[in-house]
């Protein structure tokens, strides 16, 4: 009997391509082939932590799978990819897409000649915090968020917005599905040699405002987004799996954890409700992986595609550019 799991390989066996790899094998819908890195340190504690097998190179690893995670560095992605796509294989690639807009752009065009399944890593949108909101109606009009993070040398190649800002960029792009208006941005490198500390805010053409502030110099990690929309405010944690909903409503009965009676001016009744909804205990990076490999053998959307992969790009390099015409401009 045919075996009809995906073949799986894993291009990159630094921090994040170990956790992929050790994700992978507990995929049902996938068998793991193999990996590839060219590092001999990274690839030995591969082998000795997972006990998987090393191809000797990317041609190898694209031959023997079915689909392929490319989870190496950032300036490695485009070629990668491109090889794999030469070969129709399917393609699951971590955050950011490319290194540069023009070859995310590329890879976009190359995915749907190919037509295979392509989905980025943007793991956020598999964060059980924000999975919490169901069905719940969204359409913010103020979108305020704030990611902090511990100084790590780790990521310190690319700027705060690459790194971490991206992450709140994609949620916001994927909630307001609007075009954007109008960009301005400030930044600072305060202990590397890129972008530290970051404020952006994002006006789209339907109105809503979006203010992110991202930083990997802070004393304390946070990664929390706000909501506002007509009568109603939803907080969700990232960090904390934490999710609330306060909403103004005309049914008076009770429905939250606490609700809140209140008498309008023209004497009207309403009900301030806050929910709390529940989040459940999930595996984010298994959950996307498993919803890739079932993409594939469904034939289903994937949830994050190559092209918001590029949407997320595109208005991260806006930002970084009006925060290059701010510096300028002060002289900084």
């Amino acid at each position: 009997m045919q075996d009809s799991r995906i073949k799986v390989g894993v291009f990159g066996a630094g921090h994040l391509g170990k956790i992929h790899i050790q994700q992978w094998l507990q995929v049902p819908d996938a068998i793991f082939v193999g990996f590839y890195d060219p590092d001999d340190s990274q690839a030995q504690s591969a082998i000795s932590q997972y006990d998987v097998k090393r191809y000797d190179s990317v041609e190898q690893l694209i031959d023997a799978c079915d689909a392929l995670d490319i989870v190496s560095t950032t300036t490695t992605h485009y070629e990668i990819a491109k090889q794999c796509l030469t070969k129709c294989k399917h393609l699951f690639i971590e955050k950011p897409l490319a290194h540069s807009i023009d070859e995310a752009a590329e890879l976009v065009q190359l995915v749907k000649e190919a037509n295979v399944k392509c989905q980025v890593g943007h793991v956020e949108r598999y964060n059980p915090a924000y999975l919490a909101l169901g069905e719940q109606p969204l359409q913010p009009m103020f979108i305020e968020a704030h990611r902090l993070a511990q100084f790590n040398p780790r990521g310190t190649d690319v700027s705060v917005i690459l790194d971490l800002m991206i992450h709140d960029i994609d949620i916001v792009m994927h909630l307001v599905k609007s075009p954007v208006r109008r960009i301005s941005a400030s930044g600072v490198a305060v202990i590397s040699e890129t972008t530290d500390i970051a404020n952006a805010r994002i006006e789209f053409d339907n109105g809503c405002v979006a203010n992110l502030t991202s930083s990997r110099i802070s004393l304390k990690k946070m990664r929390k987004m706000r909501l506002f929309q007509r009568d109603a405010y939803i907080g969700v944690d990232f960090l904390e799996k934490k999710t609330e909903v306060v909403r103004l409503t005309d049914d008076t009965a009770k429905r939250g954890m606490l609700d809140i009676p209140i008498q309008m001016g023209n004497g009207e009744q309403k009900l301030i409700s806050v929910q709390m909804p529940e989040v459940e205990d999930t595996n984010a990076i298994r959950m996307e992986l498993s919803e890739f490999a079932q993409s594939i053998l469904t034939g289903r959307p994937v949830r994050v595609s190559v092209y918001d992969g590029f949407q997320a790009m595109d208005v991260a390099h806006q930002i970084l550019k009006k925060m290059s015409q701010h510096r300028e401009l002060h002289n900084v």
